[in-house]
């Protein structure tokens, strides 16, 4: 399990890390860090670092313990090195570094967990995911690229979809006027019993029968 935190940047950051444009996301972009020291916190800080003059940066750094949001969702970053253009990655993707310090492979499951989040609340698909590579030729995220075979990125990619089936809503196990039906004869032999541990039982049948057939429970 990993922790969200929000901690933006703020928009004086020098060497323009954020510029503030509007953006209106159409892809998520996948980073590896390149310091196998340095985790989620450490990238953060390097952001507003004095020492840092580089102008990069990205939305959202992953850990195996947390995930922190540096720029805003809805502005751009400077993380896909294909310019400025309107219709560029850094202006229409959101970049999200994966660190490779501590247990990578932890760490791997988080990003897979939150890029799976992501892509369900936009109602995405794993289509909408590219690698650093992809808007410029650059060999990231390179931990997933061996010898120029990206099979690293393949397995990420099936990481994110396994993850979306078992967070997508399950179809109703029972329809909803079969399982009415039978609580109407649970209904009927709650009302023959004055036993108190007889009724919770009838009741807890109930909701259980609502539950599969998609329904909310009662009291």
């Amino acid at each position: 399990m990993y922790t969200y935190k929000i901690d933006h940047i703020p928009r004086s950051t020098t060497y323009n890390r954020r510029p503030g444009y509007p953006m209106d996301a159409t892809t998520i972009t996948i980073h590896n860090t390149a310091n196998p020291s340095s985790t989620a916190s450490n990238e953060r800080d390097w952001l507003t670092n004095s020492l840092n003059t580089r102008t990069a940066s990205y939305h959202i750094v992953i850990d195996q313990k947390e995930a922190i949001e540096c720029i805003p969702l809805d502005e751009n970053a400077w993380h896909a090195g294909d310019g400025s253009g309107e219709n560029s990655g850094n202006r229409t993707s959101i970049g999200i570094e994966i660190c490779e310090s501590g247990n990578y492979e932890a760490t791997l499951d988080n990003a897979a967990d939150l890029v799976a989040n992501m892509l369900l609340d936009r109602n995405w698909g794993a289509d909408r995911l590219r690698r650093h590579y992809d808007w410029s030729g650059k060999n990231c995220p390179r931990l997933m690229n061996e010898d120029g075979e990206w099979d690293g990125w393949d397995d990420f990619v099936r990481m994110v979809k396994e993850k979306m089936d078992g967070m997508k809503p399950q179809e109703p196990m029972l329809e909803p006027d079969d399982a009415n039906n039978i609580i109407r004869f649970l209904s009927a032999a709650y009302m023959a019993t004055t036993v108190e541990e007889a009724r919770k039982e009838f009741n807890r049948l109930a909701n259980e029968l609502r539950r599969v057939s998609g329904q909310p429970p009662q009291p």
